[in-house]
């Protein structure tokens, strides 16, 4: 597949709007340090740090030893120690900011005593939600590059329908699927997620009993895991004939994301089992054709609850009473799991552009889960479906 670049009107665009932002809000500049946020405004995210000041193009500081990367937008600095960052800044600035933008969700607190006592002790605003809100809705360019990468889990799923089959572990099942898109793509899988008590892993195959299993996620259900140390996600249980299989399967191409979930079974699904499945997919759709510009994102999630209720469901949906999850969704994109979320209350308004991995699941407690997820986009008159694996419970010969 085709070398990735960022456009530079690209990179123009969402600098303008970002400078906006920052001048409606009297900020001066701000100070990114974070992967993602860093590839979405230079176009690479091997930078060590990026200063964008408000009415002046953007610092880029490479690694020490590194080449600085293509492309960008900017003046390039560096490479420095921490310690000149402040003298460069009000050298090519003319002055420190009073008012400095940090991306406050994910600093630790000692980098953040660091980066303020380098900058000479500002007043400090988290300049996360701006940031987030901007990458919250994507441009044409952003979901065609999320279109290449469903182009290869779709493939993905294609593959597992094969290697599927009695005997195999979960693990073996996820690592076959990693293995097709290693080879495929000549790219490691490395899942971008902005959490803190979690850890991005494309792993989460859970058969028979291990998908109704609760644990450590903030999900309907958390599997075995590999160990004590990661209880999530797949573990050594062997699959068997006649189960259900949920296999939650995500990958990054080049920067986007997508996250899909299918039920799979060797041999005929046992009706419960298969029933559950048909109303997950019920409900999925009705999400879709729900979602549209001006649509509360509670309001999708309202009615699913209501749809999962109405269909005998209610005391399995998002997981059994006492351990449910409050969402049905979650914006993805330059990481794994990005705002604006489909959850409980939730008043975000959405907006043509922004793209979600809807995915209502069941958990059969200590029984067997499932689930379907997929990834869509709100278009200017409804929503559509990014990824194209097809939205059916897949059923191999035993």
């Amino acid at each position: 597949m085709e070398d990735r670049a960022v456009p530079l009107t690209e990179l123009e665009r969402r600098l303008s709007a970002f400078k906006q932002a920052m001048e409606a809000k009297g900020i001066d500049g701000a100070f990114i340090v974070q992967d993602a946020d860093m590839a979405y405004f230079s176009g690479d995210e091997s930078w060590q740090w990026l200063y964008i000041p408000t009415h002046r193009d953007p610092m880029l500081c490479p690694n020490h030893g590194a080449l600085p990367p293509e492309g960008g937008l900017g003046q390039v600095v560096g490479p420095m120690e921490d310690h000149e960052i402040g003298a460069s800044v009000a050298d090519y600035c003319g002055r420190l900011p009073k008012i400095l933008g940090l991306e406050m969700d994910v600093l630790p607190f000692n980098l953040f005593e660091h980066y303020r006592a380098i900058f000479q002790d500002p007043q400090c605003v988290d300049i996360s939600p701006i940031i987030l809100f901007l990458r919250a809705i994507k441009s044409e360019w952003e979901i065609a590059q999320m279109e290449k990468t469903a182009q290869i889990t779709q493939e993905a799923f294609r593959y597992m329908t094969q290697v599927i089959s009695p005997g195999l572990s979960e693990m073996e099942l996820a690592a076959a699927a990693e293995g097709f898109v290693q080879e495929k793509t000549s790219l490691p899988i490395g899942l971008r997620i902005r959490d803190y008590k979690s850890e991005g892993y494309p792993w989460h195959v859970l058969s028979g009993s291990n998908g109704g299993r609760l644990g450590l996620l903030d999900s309907p259900a958390s599997g075995e895991g590999t160990s004590a140390a990661f209880p999530c996600g797949a573990g050594p249980k062997k699959l068997k004939e006649n189960e259900p299989v949920m296999v939650d399967f995500a990958y990054e191409y080049k920067g986007y994301h997508i996250d899909e979930t299918r039920m799979f079974s060797v041999g005929p699904m046992p009706d419960e089992a298969r029933r559950a499945s048909e109303a997950v997919i019920k409900i999925h759709d009705a999400i879709i054709e729900r979602a549209r510009p001006g649509v509360r994102a509670g309001e999708l999630f309202d009615i699913s609850v209501s749809m999962a209720e109405g269909l005998g469901y209610g005391d399995e949906y998002l997981g059994p009473p006492g351990h449910k999850v409050s969402f049905v969704g979650h914006g993805i994109g330059l990481e794994l799991i990005e705002r604006p979320f489909i959850a409980r209350g939730k008043e975000d308004i959405l907006h043509p552009g922004m793209t979600f991995a809807i995915e209502p699941k069941m958990v059969f407690k200590d029984r067997f889960g499932t689930g379907v997820e997929s990834v869509f986009v709100v278009t200017e008159d409804g929503g559509r479906l990014i990824s194209k694996v097809p939205v059916e419970i897949f059923v191999s010969e035993g």
